[in-house]
Order: structure tokens, then C-alpha cells, then sequence
């Protein structure tokens, strides 16, 4: 199981059901940590994941500097605690297993993108 490194952050943001928190081409500036709720990250308007509570997304734009890839929009009413590339970066150096989790959901995130592009 992952470890949750958010559990402290204050930054939350409250969003209702349906609610786009980003969408593809949007800056990069944040990563969103999953308080509470459940959060779709869509490409092509299709579902490539469900992110729940302790599950982090948007951290690609982060690492790259470039815009949103992908859509993302509160399946439930969910509470989402905002991650700047500054706290990111620190989390990367200072904590090599965040560093490592974070591959690993970029990782799986691009076997679904690849799983749906061949129709699997």
C-alpha cells in the first residue's frame, strides 16, 4: 500500500460532483492529493483511472513544466489538497519513496493510456 504524504497539507479545495478540476491544455502549476471523495482522470473522454483518498494525481505537469494532458473532474463531492512544485520538488529530494511512488502512478497511468489507445 502507498504511504500518504498529505495527510497534514493545508491547502484543501472543496469540489462538488462533476466539478472540472482541470482540463487538458490548463497550466501545470499544482499536484491534487485525494482528501476525500473520488476524482475521474479522463483522456479522450474516456475513464483512465478513479483516484480515491490517499491517491495523488496531476504530478506529470509537474514534472515536465508543461500543460494538463489529461481531464479531471470529481466524480463525488471530494476534498483535494492543492501540492506546489516547490513542495513537490522537496518531496522528491527529501523523500526518495514519494519520488518512487510518484513513477510508479505516472507508470501506471501511461499502461492505461496504452491499454485503452490498443482497444484492450
Amino acid at each position: 500500500m502507498a504511504i500518504d504524504y498529505f495527510t497534514k497539507e493545508k491547502n484543501l479545495q472543496a469540489y462538488k460532483s462533476g466539478d472540472v478540476v482541470f482540463d487538458v491544455g490548463d497550466p501545470g502549476d499544482v499536484m491534487y492529493a485525494v482528501r476525500e471523495g473520488e476524482v475521474e482522470i479522463l483522456v479522450s473522454g474516456q475513464v483512465l483511472e478513479v483516484c480515491k483518498p490517499g491517491d495523488h494525481f496531476g504530478e506529470m505537469a509537474l514534472v515536465d513544466g508543461g500543460h494538463r494532458a489529461a481531464r479531471a473532474v470529481a466524480r463525488t463531492d471530494a476534498t483535494l489538497a492543492r501540492i506546489d512544485r516547490q513542495r513537490f520538488l522537496f518531496l522528491v529530494q527529501e523523500t526518495p519513496t514519494f519520488a518512487l511512488q510518484a513513477m510508479h502512478a505516472l507508470a501506471e497511468r501511461v499502461r492505461g493510456f496504452n491499454r485503452q489507445v490498443a482497444g484492450d
